[in-house]
């Protein structure tokens, strides 16, 4: 192999990791943007909103019972989503 063969490999080599290295860091870039965006506006909400369609139905099982405080039940009584544990 000459030396003229060597220095282009070189430079394509060379070429091919800048290039990687550049596309790498500008996907990360923006890919980190959306996450952190998304991040911050998740924790400025005091309680996330979700809404639900339908009708609320509490678990009335046995074991569920057993566990639940008395808040939640009076909540679930009331046909409300339960905020307490």
């Amino acid at each position: 192999m000459n030396i003229a063969k060597k220095w282009v490999l070189l430079a394509v080599v060379a070429g091919s990791m800048i290039g990687g290295a550049v596309g790498g860091t500008v996907l990360s870039a923006s890919s980190g943007n959306a996450q952190s965006s998304n991040s911050a506006q998740s924790t400025n909400a005091a309680a996330p909103t979700v809404i639900r369609s339908g009708t609320f139905k509490p678990n009335e099982s046995k074991a569920h019972e057993a566990n639940e405080s008395a808040q939640r039940e009076a909540q679930e009584d009331a046909g409300q989503v339960p905020t307490v544990p």
